[in-house]
């Protein structure tokens, strides 16, 4: 069994499905601490420019979730939730029009979960 870096809550994949049917094929760039802190944004897919030092950790409801290398230092031994919330984020982010925010949840890995875990690529 593989260990996930990023997982989902059911809230997060209806607001998801909200995206995507309004734009289309749907990626997440978690946020360096630029302009709305360490959020997850939400962009069309191939409308943000993801760099050669970005990592992608995994998929969440059908879309890559990425991160930046030297961010992933801080996260490389974490477990990931994205969910939502209430309230208006200040982030470029597609969800901000529908009066709610993509919010990472994040946990340390278990010992055996570090096991598990699989290679980025």
């Amino acid at each position: 069994m593989t260990t996930q870096r990023v997982s989902v809550t059911e809230k997060a994949k209806e607001v998801i499905d909200q995206l995507r049917e309004k734009h289309g094929a749907l990626i997440f760039h978690q946020s360096g601490g630029c302009c709305d802190g360490s959020a997850p944004m939400c962009f069309v897919e191939g409308e943000f420019l993801i760099g050669s030092r970005d990592l992608c950790l995994g998929e969440i409801h059908g879309c890559r979730f990425y991160m930046a290398a030297d961010q992933f230092e801080y996260y490389k031994n974490m477990h990931i939730n994205i969910d939502v919330s209430p309230g208006r984020g200040s982030s470029f982010s597609l969800e901000i029009p529908l009066g709610v925010r993509f919010m990472s949840i994040s946990r340390l890995f278990t010992d055996e979960e570090l096991q598990q875990l699989p290679s980025l690529d």
